[in-house]
């Protein structure tokens, strides 16, 4: 019998599975449904390589995984890449399956200059994925106490920032932002921190909202300047509302950051809660303006040059 001890956790992988069965028999149920299950590819696939090094590019490859080129500098928001997205016990990864392959795999894309991770979360930290990014020329920003679970010597370097604190990377500016979240992984390590970010270049702005439910503390961002563009969740609110906004929300929180353009995330990639597949991007598409509408479906591209 397999008995070894999950590091951190205090759990055997024996005692973890005989726990699960006990506690969650419909996730053993979908999860066997779910292995049966095709992911359907993704309706679009972006060519980075396209990309000029002046202007704002952006491409949405899955729930929040947004690769952004700014003024030529490569960034990663919460990348998760993988088919599946829970704990991962050694090659296997025990939880959710994805609905929409990625749009772009790791090693298809240029490599990260940056990665930004708003919260621990298994569906936003995927530690697999990290993994098959690390590189000595990539910077990790990350939210408070999460370095813990990088291997950190893998990187050109892991910062941990506070919300208010701000960090330069060569022409880049980073600044973390409240969010409306919480960050524990695993429920019991509630001292984790979450964060929204924005970027900041010569020209352009960018608000990445992580993963909030409805506040109002992205007014401060508008204090700083105007928005180019606000990547933002949007969907995972029934019955989740207390930590995941609706369209309509995320809309009023653009407009409280300032921003010009929208580009909706955490939708249409894995079943974490009740709503249909296809409702937040309607309600979203009723909400927003035609014209600020950065993109719809996975794999599209975004595009802004002053």
């Amino acid at each position: 019998m397999l008995t070894r001890t999950l590091r951190g956790s205090g759990l055997t992988l024996s005692g973890l599975g005989v726990l699960a069965r006990e506690t969650a028999p419909r996730f053993w149920e979908r999860y066997s449904q779910d292995r049966k299950r095709i992911i359907a590819s993704a309706p679009h696939r972006p060519d980075p390589s396209r990309w000029t090094n002046t202007g704002l590019h952006a491409a949405w490859l899955g729930h929040s995984t947004v690769l952004l080129r700014v003024n030529g500098v490569t960034i990663l928001t919460d990348p998760v890449l993988n088919s599946r997205v829970g704990l991962n016990l050694g090659p296997w990864t025990l939880g959710l399956k994805r609905l929409v392959a990625p749009a772009l795999k790791a090693g298809e894309f240029p490599r990260p200059d940056i990665i930004l991770l708003s919260h621990a979360h298994m569906d936003h930290f995927d530690l697999p994925t990290l993994r098959a990014l690390e590189s000595h020329g990539t910077r990790v920003i990350t939210a408070n106490r999460t370095s813990d679970l990088l291997r950190v010597r893998k990187y050109g370097g892991v910062d941990e920032l506070a919300w208010g604190a701000r960090i330069r990377i060569g022409d880049v500016s980073v600044q973390a932002v409240e969010v409306n979240h919480w960050g524990a992984r695993m429920r019991s390590d509630t001292y984790r921190g979450f964060n929204g970010y924005v970027i900041e270049t010569a020209g352009y702005r960018v608000l990445f909202g992580g993963d909030t439910a409805m506040t109002n503390a992205f007014r401060q961002v508008r204090g700083g300047g105007p928005v180019d563009l606000a990547i933002m969740p949007i969907g995972a609110y029934n019955p989740w509302i207390r930590a995941h906004c609706t369209p309509e929300q995320a809309v009023r929180m653009a407009n409280d950051a300032g921003a010009e353009f929208v580009l909706p995330v955490h939708h249409q990639t894995f079943e974490l809660s009740r709503e249909p597949f296809l409702e937040p991007i309607e309600r979203l598409t009723e909400t927003l303006e035609p014209h600020r509408m950065a993109l719809r479906a996975i794999g599209q591209e975004f595009h802004f040059q002053r």
